[in-house]
């Protein structure tokens, strides 16, 4: 029920910040998902996830797509299902995924062990550490009800937990922190959905119609990223003052500083939309930019998302020089990095001036974001062997549970 009652909060805020046609087209989006997951068929995988977010479309939804098409059969839950424990008798791994720990989930948890099945932690941030909430800027901004499921940490218990013996996540850095904890993982990166490259496809397509100005496109997606704009407001000061035909175009609950209200004019504010509208606001702009704050580690364990979504658009991307960028971004070729000021003042200019250079970079981007960012091109082999060796033979997978 608590669960339940966070998402109804977060549905009128979704409404509140966005108004009651565009809100109301983004919580349609979840609902229909959160309703369509209590329709679970038996199958090979079961994602559970805890939300019905865009957390939930890439690392449950997404995932399981690109699994189907390497012929596994998957299916999706939600944490909130009521028949969650008849579910344990119908798969043979499980994957949880932003799944705070209850009586309901200690039961469904405790059945699977029974029958000596699989279960792999999935994370794509650090809220399964509470030391690491002190690094989150938008903590402070959430109900007191959304504050108490991180006090233990989102899934610690099953984390911590000895059977667990696997985990899944989107980054390096990530993937480095699980590993202190003596489990096997592996990184499944999000990827585009074969629906929305679709979508992106339909944009490639168009040419874009032009006013005359270039626009910088800042696409925030949650509360979480005041302090990483905050990073750039200088270097975007000295661009606007040089540039008088550049506008910035902002995307997502964003808090803008009062130094840029001198440029309210070249200041465009997009509405946060729909998935099937997002790609629309991403092709809006002629430059993206992904800010973030160094050496936070919940910064550090953001994923390169940010860039592919762009970059399958082609349209180049300045993104800040930190480990997950550092290792999707080859600097220069695909992209640019920027780690003070005058790199991103630098960086940004060589691209407002030069259109040959924002279209290969663009074309670069897209090639690679093809390749290693879509589910029908995915190629994670390592990680599907290990699906189909628990499918195949079980008994190993048990014998790796008692040890």
């Amino acid at each position: 029920m608590k669960s339940f009652l966070i998402k109804l909060n977060k549905t009128w805020n979704i409404i509140k910040r966005n108004g009651i046609i565009s809100g109301g087209k983004i919580v349609f989006g979840y609902v229909k998902n959160y309703l369509k997951s209590f329709l679970v068929e038996s199958g090979d995988i079961l994602f559970v996830t805890g939300g019905i977010g865009d957390k939930a479309h890439f690392r449950a939804f997404g995932v399981a797509e690109e699994l189907r098409m390497h012929n596994f059969k998957c299916a999706v839950t939600v944490a909130d299902n009521f028949n969650l424990s008849k579910l344990a008798d119908r798969f043979k791994i499980f994957v949880l995924h932003k799944v705070t720990y209850n009586e309901k989930i200690a039961k469904f948890i405790e059945i699977i062990k029974k029958q000596n099945k699989e279960i792999i932690f999935d994370t794509d941030d650090l809220d399964f550490d509470p030391q690491y909430l002190k690094d989150m800027d938008y903590f402070s901004r959430i109900s007191s009800a959304e504050k108490s499921e991180y006090a233990k940490g989102i899934g610690a218990e099953t984390l911590n937990d000895p059977y667990v013996k696997v985990c899944t996540t989107t980054v390096s850095y990530l993937a480095e922190k699980l590993k202190e904890k003596n489990k096997k993982v592996f990184i499944v990166s999000n990827k585009i959905s074969n629906h929305e490259l679709e979508i992106a496809e339909k944009f490639i397509k168009k040419e874009k119609k032009s006013d005359g100005f270039l626009r910088l496109g800042y696409y925030s997606g949650t509360l979480s990223h005041n302090k990483d704009f905050a990073t750039i407001s200088e270097a975007l000061l000295e661009i606007l003052e040089k540039n008088k035909k550049v506008k910035l175009l902002l995307a997502g609950p964003l808090d803008i500083e009062n130094k840029l209200n001198k440029f309210q004019d070249r200041i465009e504010i997009l509405p946060r939309v729909s998935r099937g509208e997002y790609y629309a606001n991403v092709y809006k702009c002629d430059i993206n930019l992904v800010p973030l704050e160094i050496d936070n580690p919940f910064c550090e364990s953001k994923s390169e998302l940010k860039f592919f979504e762009a970059g399958i658009l082609s349209i180049p991307t300045v993104a800040v020089r930190n480990q997950t960028f550092f290792e999707a971004i080859s600097d220069g070729v695909d992209g640019f990095l920027a780690g003070n000021p005058s790199e991103w003042v630098e960086k940004i200019s060589r691209l407002i001036e030069d259109k040959e250079l924002r279209r290969e970079m663009g074309q670069k981007a897209r090639e690679k974001s093809l390749r290693d960012y879509t589910n029908i091109n995915s190629h994670n082999e390592e990680y599907y062997n290990y699906l189909r060796s628990c499918i195949m033979n079980p008994a190993s997978s048990a014998d790796k549970h008692k040890a």
